[in-house]
């Protein structure tokens, strides 16, 4: 009797899930940012976020919730009930922070459910113009030589772009002091102002001072070329094979969020990615849509996570 009982409730849970992803979404969804407004993830999700509002015919709010390095609004989404309302954008920094924050106010990369990745955004290393630097070789030769006088700078400490700074150090032997900055375009404008020998960021947040012809691109940290650089050689090329770096994004739920709901979720970020007006929207801003379902993310979470951890632990980075 009581398996019976038990296999019924086991049906009466699984249709009323199946009921509850059937309706979704029926009320408005609310996308966590943990960044501040207008910087990089903001700018994409809200190009991504107007799309899902039409495919879904429901109002989809995006809140920023930054601080404690992304450690704030995901917090909050952890917390948030597990029905596909409340979704948090996630980047290299939810691993970064997994591997070296020794207390987190919830249960690390465990709390949530990968839903989908949604897109790179290419690191690129670029000098002032007026410099004498003319490729990446004859920097590193002269940082050799006179690396007292050399500095990078990014935003940071901790972060992915921090991280490949150190790594590229110590594979190629160049010498250069880290200068952290708030902002990946403000570390640009160091480097134009002749503060900071180099800079390496994000392509969209010093896209246009490379076109306006204020910064050189050396290199860009990604496994193939990127189309707006066709000219500028990837540190792969260069001999660097671990200095495929991009920056990468995705959206995650909180973890015990229904399969099926899970399921329409992935499909309609899918289907935001597909628009070639939404594709044109993102490259523009510097993004290059690089869809990844929530099976497919997962597994590549748990490869970066390793090989993150594994760097850290070689530079010693320590948690500020």
């Amino acid at each position: 009797m009581k398996t019976m009982l038990g296999k019924l409730l086991l049906v009466i849970c699984l249709m009323a899930q199946a009921a509850t992803a059937a309706e979704f979404p029926d009320k408005s969804v609310k996308i966590v940012v943990p960044f501040p407004a207008g910087g990089a993830a903001d700018t994409f999700t809200r190009v991504i976020s107007q799309k899902l509002a039409t495919l879904w015919g429901q109002p989809v709010v995006v809140q920023n919730m930054p601080g404690a390095g992304t450690v704030i609004g995901t917090s909050a989404v952890a917390k948030a009930p597990a029905d596909g309302y409340t979704l948090l954008i996630i980047a290299n920094s939810f691993l970064i922070n997994n591997k070296l924050q020794k207390e987190l106010p919830y249960d690390g990369l465990n709390a949530f459910v990968p839903v989908a990745m949604l897109l790179d955004s290419p690191q690129v290393l670029a000098v002032n113009a007026s410099s004498p630097y003319q490729t990446f070789s004859q920097l590193l030769e002269l940082s050799r030589q006179t690396g007292a006088n050399f500095s990078y700078s990014t935003v940071g400490p901790n972060t992915s772009q921090n991280i490949a700074g150190e790594l590229l150090k110590a594979r190629s032997g160049m010498v250069a002091t880290y200068v952290p900055f708030a902002g990946g375009a403000l570390a640009g404008n160091a480097v134009m102002g002749g503060h900071v020998t180099m800079v390496l960021t994000n392509w969209n947040e010093i896209s246009a001072n490379i076109r306006a012809g204020k910064l050189r691109p050396l290199a860009v940290a990604t496994g193939q070329r990127i189309d707006p650089l066709k000219d500028t050689p990837t540190l792969v090329e260069l001999g660097y094979p671990e200095l495929a770096f991009d920056v990468w994004f995705g959206v995650a739920a909180p973890r015990g969020t229904p399969p099926a709901v899970l399921d329409k979720l992935a499909g309609a970020f899918k289907l935001a990615l597909s628009d070639p007006e939404i594709g044109k929207q993102l490259n523009a801003a510097g993004f290059y849509p690089n869809y990844l379902d929530g099976k497919d993310f997962a597994g590549k979470i748990q490869t970066q996570y390793r090989f993150l951890s594994t760097i850290m632990d070689e530079l010693n980075f320590r948690s500020e």
